[in-house]
């Protein structure tokens, strides 16, 4: 391991965009009201931290490992979480801003978005199976063969996704949104 190490801490306030986080891995440490937007967080290690009230807009996750960690009321606008280190990925969000982020060709099996705004986000070829996308905006999302066997999608609203592009088995809508998965036929209802 490359950089320091760091455990149970926690983070309050703390701009790093001024200041850098050093690079090395962080441990059970918390990160609450801090600023990394446009900050270069590449290499960078997270195991079973969480993120509460942060903003990481448009930060580079390039190789950043991301292992049990937790973001609550963070705005993660257009990140690329598929240059993320991709061993033992495992992610969930809540109350999240993830506009035009990118989850491209991720294994996300079981994982959970919950009251998020998930606006234009790239899920292409990824693989949602069992994962909970509870409550979330889903309008412009790309779902291009992407597995969503067994997602729950009951809460979620504005998506379209083709059924014949992506594999939906035993997946679970509501029947309020059950026309985004008719869009591409442009039928007409009432």
């Amino acid at each position: 391991m490359n950089g320091t190490y760091t455990a149970d801490q926690e983070f309050k306030g703390v701009d790093f965009t001024e200041t850098k986080l050093p690079k090395g891995e962080y441990e059970n440490c918390t990160f609450n009201n801090c600023l990394f937007s446009n900050s270069d967080l590449a290499y960078i290690t997270f195991v079973e931290c969480k993120f509460k009230n942060c903003d990481l807009s448009m930060a580079n996750v390039a190789s950043a490992a991301f292992r049990n960690v937790q973001f609550s009321a963070c705005k993660l606008l257009g990140l690329h979480f598929e240059n993320c280190n991709k061993f033992l990925l495992s992610i969930d969000f809540d109350g999240c801003q993830l506009n035009l982020s990118s989850f491209y060709q991720l294994n996300l099996k079981g994982r959970k978005f919950t009251n998020c705004s998930l606006q234009e986000v790239d899920f292409a070829e990824a693989d949602l199976t069992n994962a909970v996308i509870s409550n979330c905006n889903l309008a412009g999302a790309t779902f291009d063969n992407t597995l969503l066997e067994k997602a729950d999608l009951r809460a979620s609203h504005s998506f379209s996704i083709d059924p014949e592009r992506n594999r939906i088995k035993k997946a679970r809508f509501s029947m309020t949104e059950i026309l985004g998965l008719l869009d591409k036929y442009d039928l007409k209802f009432e």
